[in-house]
């Protein structure tokens, strides 16, 4: 009795990779086996990049929090040293969005806590 490869499950898992890498230049685009290689390096990229992107933004609203609050005459350390004192628990997204969309609110919220 022959042996049976089954060709369709093996041209899938072939051709499920070759999709991935569409859009890739040269070899890496149309040879399975270097296109394996790169899938794989790109999705340990993809895998990194998503915990490196929650570092960058929580540095960006730091950023932002000490740029608006050193208008006021504090630094960011004081002024989060403050809001914890009074007991305001508000996350740095939120902090940084009042900073850069309503100025006016994030001042008097610096103010209340001075």
């Amino acid at each position: 009795m022959p042996r049976s490869k089954n060709a369709v499950a093996s041209r899938a898992r072939r051709k499920k990779i070759l999709d991935q890498a569409k859009g890739f230049y040269g070899k890496r685009k149309n040879v399975y086996t270097v296109a394996k290689n790169i899938v794989e390096k790109g999705l340990t990229y993809s895998y990194v990049g998503r915990k490196l992107k929650k570092r960058e933004y929580r540095q960006l609203w730091i950023a932002r929090i000490n740029a608006a609050v050193r208008e006021e005459g504090m630094t960011y350390s004081q002024f989060i040293n403050k809001l914890n004192i009074k007991g305001i628990e508000l996350n740095r997204k939120v902090l940084a969005d009042l900073a850069m969309n309503e100025p006016e609110s994030f001042k008097a919220l610096v103010n209340q806590v001075k």
